[in-house]
């Protein structure tokens, strides 16, 4: 019964995606607590506020070490309080993911100071009703959704492969729905900028990273999972899609739309071997949401015209070209 209500949940966007289907999937599942943290160390980007705030909390009280990343120091820093308050240990770090050399820093930082990485976050994001571009001369979307995170995991992953098992999480959005993978067209010019579209193609360019990270990566012991929250009450859908804000108490609350990421952080996906310890990453690393494994297709023509793996080889070499980091550290 839990699956046939699930399966129906899913077939309705506003079931699936407001509160209404994380509170139904949450009561009929038998969704328990996910596995504690203590030795771990994780870094969430865009933790100042909004989901990643939820998640950082959340991996904090779960025993985490939570490097805590954002653009605002005193709401970064807050948050690295709160999880200290709270008997967890955490450090902050003042982070623009779509600065490079302010991500090249961060890296030098972390790596002086932890040889070892359990867990990445992605969760920084922001839909941008006006053509910017970042400090490099990108696009700023496709900076902040894209290339940002392609270069902080890229020079965290030493880090992750000497973890082992270790996870990144990147937090999606069910708004990449709407648009097909193609590479020609994910970064705008500023004569046909749409901050709607841009954040939908640079969303769906965040799944087809997540499953190359996997390709790439899962014989090494890391899991790369892509996720989306539904919707969720932040300060980034107030500003960006302010219609949504009308939907009121069918918003779910950051805490649950953080759940799944929080989940997939913490190894839950992982299976279990004789032994009692986490196995190689599942065939199904790809997209998910509320705790489970979904199709990243709804409408036929959003379809790869070429392969998946061709996908992730492209955006990939793509990403390398832009960020100045070529083959695999």
């Amino acid at each position: 019964m839990a699956r046939l209500l699930d399966g129906v949940l899913e077939a309705t966007v506003v079931g699936s995606f407001s509160r209404v289907g994380y509170l139904a999937r949450r009561a009929t599942q038998g969704w328990g607590d996910p596995p504690r943290l203590e030795g771990k160390v994780l870094v969430v980007t865009g933790a100042s506020s909004g989901i990643g705030r939820a998640v950082a909390l959340a991996l904090g009280r779960l025993g985490a070490e939570v490097w805590v990343l954002g653009r605002d120091a005193g709401r970064t820093e807050a948050v690295a309080q709160a999880i200290r308050a709270e008997g967890g240990l955490a450090e902050a770090a003042l982070v623009d993911v779509a600065d490079g050399s302010a991500v090249d820093a961060f890296a030098e930082r972390f790596a002086s100071a932890r040889g070892r990485l359990d867990g990445l976050v992605h969760g920084a994001g922001a839909l941008l009703r006006d053509y910017a571009l970042s400090a490099g001369g990108c696009e700023l979307t496709v900076a902040t959704h894209v290339l940002g995170p392609f270069r902080l995991t890229w020079r965290l992953a030493p880090h992750l492969q000497r973890a082992r098992p270790s996870t990144i999480v990147t937090v999606s959005s069910g708004g990449m729905y709407t648009e097909r993978f193609d590479l020609d067209r994910l970064e705008m010019d500023r004569e046909h900028y749409d901050g709607v579209r841009a954040y939908a193609r640079a969303k769906r360019a965040q799944v087809v990273l997540a499953r190359e990270w996997s390709r790439r990566w899962s014989a090494q012991g890391v899991a790369s999972y892509a996720m989306h929250p539904g919707w969720v009450d932040t300060p980034g859908l107030a500003s960006g899609l302010p219609s949504f804000s009308h939907l009121g108490s069918l918003l779910r609350r950051p805490e649950e739309g953080a759940d799944t990421a929080v989940w997939l952080s913490a190894g839950a996906a992982r299976p279990v071997t004789d032994e009692g310890t986490a196995g190689s990453p599942p065939d199904e690393d790809g997209f998910w949401h509320d705790r489970r494994h979904r199709g990243e297709h709804y409408l036929p023509w959003t379809r790869p015209r070429h392969g998946e793996a061709e996908q992730g080889r492209q955006l990939w070499q793509w990403c390398a070209v832009r960020t100045g980091l070529g083959s695999d550290p």
